[in-house]
C-alpha cells in the first residue's frame, strides 16, 4: 500500500459533527519548526511537533497555505493547488503529516484559497492572453470607463483600487488584495468546478477539512456597480488598518454577494462524502455576524464560520461579550460560531488588549466555555507577545506599504519558540526568516512545560474541561448576563447544567449564585464555592458550578 492510500484509508472515530465544539491549532508553517536549516518552517517541521499540540488537547489542527506559490502574499497567492511548494516539502511529506496526526488524534484542517490565484497560476497565464482564449473569463476582467480609468469605485483590502491594468487584453482585472493576486470569477461554472476538483485532490489524500480564507469574497456584482459610502460612524478598523480607505465603504458589490450560498452548498455536498468540516473567514466589518449566520444556518451550507467580533483591537469585556451573543440570538439563532482570539493576520491578543498571563488564562476559560468552536494560534498558548519587527526586517507588503501607522502582520508570524538556549528558539539551526524576539525565549515551550502554574499548564486544563463536560462542547446556551466586569451563562446537554461566572478585569468582583443546589468543578482552574448567595471572584478569577 502506497503512502497516499495508506492516509485515505485513515479513518478516526467519532460522528460527522465532530467539529461542534473542535478546539482548533492554526499553525502558520513558515513559522512552526524548520527541519533544513534554511530559517523556513517546513511540513516535516510540524509532523515533528505534533506532540505538543496533542499534549494541549486541541482536536485539529489548521495549516497556512503551504501550496505552491511566489510567496508574495506568503502562500495566499497560490500558483499550483495540487502541489505543496519545495520551501515546505513534498507530497510525500504532507500524507506523513496527515498519518501522524490521525495516529494522535488529530483531525487535519487546510487553508484553501478560493477567492484568487497568484497571477503566474497557469490559469490567469491563459486567461491574460487575449479575450479568445479558453479561459478568458475564468477571472474579473473589465473595460475601462470612456476616459480609461478603473471600471468602479470598489478598492483593495491592501490599499489603492482593486484594479489593475492589463495592456495585452487592454482591460482591468480584479485583485481584492495584492495587484498579484488576481480575483477568480465564480460566476463561470467551470471555475467552480475546478475549484471542487481541489477540494476533492486534498480530501482523497486524508484532510478532515478545509479553513476558507476570505469565504465571503468569492463572487462579485456582475454588474459592477459602485459601492455606497459608509458613515464615519459605522467604520471600523478589524478588516483593513484606519489609514486604509478601505473602511469608508459598505462593501455591497464587490464581496457578501447572495450567489455564494449556491456554490457554499455544491463545497457541503462533496465535504459530506468524506465526513469532512469546514470554517469560513468571514471578513466584514459591519455584516460579519450576519453572514456568518447565513452561511452557516442549514445542514447544506457550512458548518462553522468566523467573523471579526472577538479579533477586535479594542478588550473584550463582559458587556462586549453578551452584546455579541445578543446580535448572533437575534440575528441568527442557529449560526455555529468558531470564536479565535489571534490569528495570522492580527495582532496577537495578550499586546492588541495590553493584558497579562492572568487575563489570557481567564479568557482562555471563558473560549472553553462559551458555544461554538474554538481556534487556537500557536504560539498563543505560551502567553506570547506581538513581536515589535523593524522596518529593515519587514516581510509583509500589507505592513511596507502602511508603515510606519501600520506596521503589518510580521509582528504576528515570528518563529515559535521551543527552547530558550538557542537564538532562534529552537526553530532553526540557520537564519530564521523573521527575528524572534529575547523575551519570547522564557516563554519557550521547554521552559513552561516545567511550571505547573503556567498559562501552558492552564491551556491545558482548560482543554480538559471542555473535553469533560458535553455541555461545553455542544450544548445549550443561556441566560447571559453581564454585571459589571463579570459574565454570567449556563451551558446544559444531557441533563448536566453548568454555571460560568468569569470576572474579565484586575479587581475583585461579586456575582448573584444561581439558586439551588451546586457544586463546584474545575478547581484546578481557580473555581471556588459561593459565600452567602454570590461568588466573590478575585481579579480575572473564573467560577463553574455544575448543578
Amino acid at each position: 500500500m502506497n503512502a497516499m492510500s495508506a492516509v485515505k484509508n485513515r479513518q478516526l472515530p467519532g460522528s460527522a459533527d465532530w467539529w461542534r465544539g473542535a478546539v482548533i491549532y492554526q499553525i502558520y508553517p513558515r513559522s512552526y519548526q524548520d527541519t533544513n536549516g534554511d530559517g523556513i518552517g517546513d511540513l516535516p517541521g510540524i509532523t515533528q511537533r505534533l506532540d505538543h499540540i496533542a499534549r494541549l488537547g486541541a482536536d485539529a489542527i489548521w495549516i497556512s497555505p503551504f501550496f505552491t506559490s511566489p510567496m508574495k502574499d506568503f502562500g495566499y497567492d497560490v500558483s499550483d493547488y495540487r502541489d505543496v511548494d519545495p520551501m515546505f516539502g513534498t507530497l510525500a511529506d504532507f500524507d506523513a503529516l496527515v498519518a501522524r496526526a490521525h495516529d494522535l488524534g488529530l483531525r487535519v484542517m487546510i487553508d484553501l484559497v478560493l477567492s484568487h490565484t497568484a497571477d503566474v497560476h497557469p490559469w490567469f497565464k491563459e486567461s491574460r492572453s487575449g479575450r479568445n482564449s479558453p479561459k478568458s473569463d475564468w477571472y474579473v476582467w473589465a473595460d475601462p470607463k470612456p476616459d480609461g480609468t478603473v471600471p468602479n469605485n470598489w478598492p483593495s483590502v491592501f490599499g489603492g483600487p482593486a484594479w489593475q491594468w492589463d495592456g495585452k487584453r487592454m482591460q482591468y482585472y480584479l485583485h481584492n488584495f495584492l495587484a498579484s493576486q488576481p480575483d477568480l470569477n465564480f460566476h463561470n461554472p467551470d471555475v467552480q468546478d475546478a475549484l471542487l476538483d481541489v477540494a476533492r485532490f486534498w480530501l482523497d489524500r486524508g484532510v478532515d477539512g478545509f479553513r476558507l480564507d476570505t469565504i465571503n469574497f468569492y463572487f462579485h456584482d456582475k454588474e459592477l456597480r459602485d459601492n455606497p459610502p459608509l458613515p464615519a460612524d459605522d467604520r471600523n478598523d478589524s478588516i483593513a488598518p484606519k489609514v486604509n480607505p478601505y473602511n469608508w465603504q459598505e462593501h455591497v458589490y464587490s464581496k457578501n454577494r447572495p450567489e455564494n450560498l449556491g456554490f457554499l452548498r455544491k463545497l457541503r455536498a462533496l465535504m459530506n462524502l468524506y465526513n469532512a468540516a469546514a470554517v469560513g473567514e468571514v471578513g466584514d466589518a459591519q455584516r460579519g455576524l450576519e453572514i456568518m449566520g447565513q452561511y452557516t444556518s442549514g445542514d447544506d451550507l457550512m458548518q462553522m464560520c468566523y467573523s471579526f467580533d472577538f479579533l477586535a483591537n479594542e478588550r473584550l469585556t463582559a458587556e462586549g461579550i453578551a452584546a455579541i451573543f445578543a446580535r448572533l440570538n437575534e440575528k441568527v439563532p442557529h449560526a455555529w460560531p468558531c470564536w479565535a482570539y489571534s490569528n495570522h493576520d492580527m495582532p496577537r491578543h495578550i499586546s492588541r488588549w495590553g493584558i497579562g498571563d492572568d487575563a489570557a488564562k481567564a479568557y482562555m476559560t471563558l473560549l472553553m466555555c462559551l458555544r461554538g468552536s474554538a481556534c487556537i494560534y500557536q504560539g498563543e498558548e505560551l502567553g506570547l507577545s506581538e513581536a515589535d519587527i523593524a522596518f529593515d526586517d519587514l516581510q509583509d507588503p500589507y505592513g511596507i506599504e502602511f508603515w510606519p501607522e501600520f506596521k503589518g502582520r510580521d509582528g504576528c508570524r515570528t518563529p515559535m519558540v521551543w527552547q530558550k538556549d538557542n537564538g532562534s528558539g529552537g526553530f532553526t539551526t540557520g537564519k530564521p526568516w523573521l527575528p524572534v524576539p529575547a523575551d519570547h525565549l522564557t516563554r519557550a515551550v521547554a521552559e513552561a512545560e516545567r511550571d505547573a502554574n503556567g498559562i501552558l499548564a492552564h491551556y491545558q486544563r482548560a482543554l480538559a474541561l471542555r473535553h469533560a463536560h458535553p455541555a461545553l462542547i455542544n450544548g445549550a446556551q443561556s441566560d447571559m448576563k453581564a454585571e459589571g466586569s463579570v459574565l454570567t451563562f449556563r451551558r446544559s446537554a444531557g441533563g448536566e447544567t453548568l454555571f460560568v461566572a468569569v470576572n474579565l478585569s484586575a479587581k475583585t468582583a461579586r456575582a448573584a449564585a444561581p439558586q439551588g443546589v451546586w457544586s463546584v468543578v474545575a478547581q484546578d482552574l481557580g473555581s471556588c464555592a459561593p459565600e452567602g448567595g454570590s461568588i466573590v471572584l478575585g481579579p480575572w478569577a473564573v467560577t463553574i458550578l455544575k448543578g
